[in-house]
């Protein structure tokens, strides 16, 4: 169980990340960092206290940026530092490599993704580039060999091996696809590096793509549907309005339980559940759904898996839930600031 720990909340709607502390199961709002114009997305550096959050453009012309915040964990304050222009656009996924030492980062907009050097929590200009429509997260393999782009747009994993000047080399294949009309959106890997997870935004689905943990290589094997089948969601598409039309809406994923479980978000119904993972990394649909913050597009489990903590688009709040199998325990609702999009446990 978790005794004490920060919790950091980006509510893009007003451009602020909240700080919480979570002890005893309750949630304490520390501070709120104003000044993070469109932050949607963040990375955290717990090792050094550091957090890289993707911001977008000024009214008056300033560029999108990846910038560079100083955590203090007593107070919960975050101090702005060093900061990295990005001309093509805003980011709309940032993670960590290497320690620290390496940024990736997806733009949803502009199509493109990069990975930067990192020294002294100063991020450098891109050293490497790759370009596909509507990329929507980055994530890196734990030995920092390996990263993978889902690209919404195209329906595909985009895999490359990082090498030592942290520059992107596209592996044989250069991608692999996802369902036609699925829109991948975000991917988790296990923690046997040997399976990557996707869940998609169109066909609310978990595809369970299995890892050479050598080669860095996917291989889509099977798939579960992750929404309620009890509201007659249809399947969407590019440019729909899923809460006009009632469609499936996908939104976040992570993993819980040990890696037995994949807890993943629909926003349409603003509802959570619990993906089965068996042992052969198989996947299956949840047994059971609870309605959380409306529109829920981020999320987040403690590093023990027992407390999950669910922020809305259409909320000021979040809630704070106790983690019991495949069922959640309302705790605590706590206010946090508007369009809620981004939970990270540091």
């Amino acid at each position: 169980m978790v005794d004490s720990s920060l919790v950091l909340v980006a509510n893009a709607g007003e451009g602020s990340i909240s700080t919480f502390r979570v002890a005893d199961r309750s949630l304490e709002r520390l501070t709120v960092t104003a000044g993070l114009t469109g932050c949607s997305t963040f990375a955290v550096d717990s090792a050094r206290d550091l957090v890289y959050a993707g911001v977008s453009g000024t009214a008056e012309g300033g560029l999108a940026g990846i910038l560079t915040l100083q955590l203090d964990r007593r107070t919960g304050a975050l101090e702005p530092g060093p900061r990295l222009d990005l001309s093509e656009g805003h980011v709309h996924y940032v993670a960590l490599s290497r320690d620290g030492t390496c940024l990736l980062a997806a733009s949803y907009g502009g199509g493109y993704g990069i990975s930067c050097p990192i020294v002294d929590g100063v991020v450098g200009e891109p050293v490497s580039r790759i370009r596909f429509p509507n990329l929507h997260s980055v994530l890196p393999s734990a030995d920092g060999r390996f990263v993978y782009f889902v690209s919404l747009g195209a329906d595909l994993v985009a895999q490359y091996a990082l090498a030592e000047d942290l520059r992107l080399t596209p592996l044989a294949p250069a991608t692999v696809a996802a369902p036609a009309g699925s829109g991948p959106r975000h991917l988790v890997m296990n923690d046997a590096q040997d399976a990557v997870y996707v869940l998609t935004e169109y066909s609310g689905q978990v595809l369970h793509f299995a890892r050479d943990t050598d080669a860095g290589t996917l291989e889509l094997r099977d798939a579960a549907d992750a929404f309620d089948p009890s509201k007659n969601l249809r399947h969407s598409r590019f440019g729909a309005d899923p809460m006009a039309e009632h469609l499936i809406w996908g939104a976040d994923l992570h993993g819980g339980a040990g890696g037995r479980q994949l807890w993943c978000s629909e926003r349409t119904e603003s509802t959570l559940g619990a993906v089965s993972v068996a042992d052969d990394g198989s996947v299956s649909a949840p047994n059971r759904f609870v309605t959380t913050e409306p529109q829920p597009r981020g999320f987040a489990l403690s590093p023990d898996g027992s407390l999950l903590i669910a922020a809305g688009e259409r909320s000021t709040t979040i809630s704070l839930y106790a983690v019991d199998a495949d069922r959640l325990e309302l705790l605590q609702r706590a206010e946090t600031g508007r369009g809620a999009n981004w939970v990270r446990f540091v």
